[in-house]
């Protein structure tokens, strides 16, 4: 009896240990699946992008460490300064600071961006495949809010004050509104991603070049031929600088 219980024993340690160790590797691998989710770690203490280069990475190739200087990692934006809002018909200039601007950024996760807002001014709906964004106001006010993915579609909005600070989340559709008539807003963004990338919600569908079929877009909208014709002859003009 004392040898049948033994083996029964060490037949559950067996049981349980082969039970950790699948749970272990499954949380490895998600922890790994998040990891490649964002944009990859640096191997190095940074890998400044080498924009001449013709190879194609995803990313940018590295200069090489001996040709690195300071500048690689500076660059007078001028962010102090108003940008001109009466560009576009939405009322906001966005001035993204990202690898493209800012060589040094590359392989670290992260840009910035200033959004000035005119009067009644606003950043269109639209999302950033790349990246997660923390919006804090500098002047003014700003009505902000996002909405969830299917099938909630929930809708979660504040309004944010100077000094407020406000996130959304990665590839979700968000949009800040300047609901004052009189005075300007202006805010600063950090992205984590050296190339957050956007996609304006109303540009892509109805500006998109060559057009998408009025009847897939009147079949999706629920609304008339004639309507999605009158939207897609609009100039969806771009915001971004």
């Amino acid at each position: 009896n004392e040898a049948k219980k033994d083996s029964c024993f060490e037949k559950r340690k067996t049981q349980m240990a082969s039970s950790s160790y699948f749970l272990v590797i499954a949380l490895l691998a998600l922890a790994s699946w998040q990891t490649m989710a964002s944009d990859p770690s640096p191997l190095q203490d940074f890998c400044v992008a080498e924009n001449s280069s013709h190879v194609l990475v995803n990313g940018f190739v590295c200069k090489d460490p001996k040709d690195v200087k300071a500048e690689d990692f500076f660059l007078a934006a001028k962010l102090d300064m108003p940008r001109d809002t009466n560009t576009n018909k939405v009322g906001s200039n966005v001035t993204l600071i990202n690898v493209m601007r800012l060589p040094g950024l590359n392989t670290l996760g992260i840009s910035l961006a200033r959004i000035d807002y005119a009067p009644l001014g606003e950043n269109p709906p639209h999302a950033h495949p790349r990246a997660t964004e923390i919006l804090t106001v500098l002047e003014g006010t700003l009505y902000a809010g996002f909405v969830t993915s299917n099938p909630d579609n929930k809708f979660l909005s504040k309004v944010l004050n100077k000094g407020d600070v406000f996130v959304f989340p990665e590839g979700l559709i968000h949009f800040q509104f300047n609901p004052n008539p009189y005075k300007p807003a202006v805010a600063i963004a950090a992205l984590s991603s050296q190339n957050p990338g956007a996609i304006t919600i109303a540009n892509a569908v109805f500006g998109s070049k060559p057009a998408i079929s009025d009847d897939v877009l009147a079949k999706a909208f629920q609304v008339e031929k004639n309507t999605v014709d009158w939207l897609q002859a609009q100039f969806w003009a771009d915001n971004h600088n």
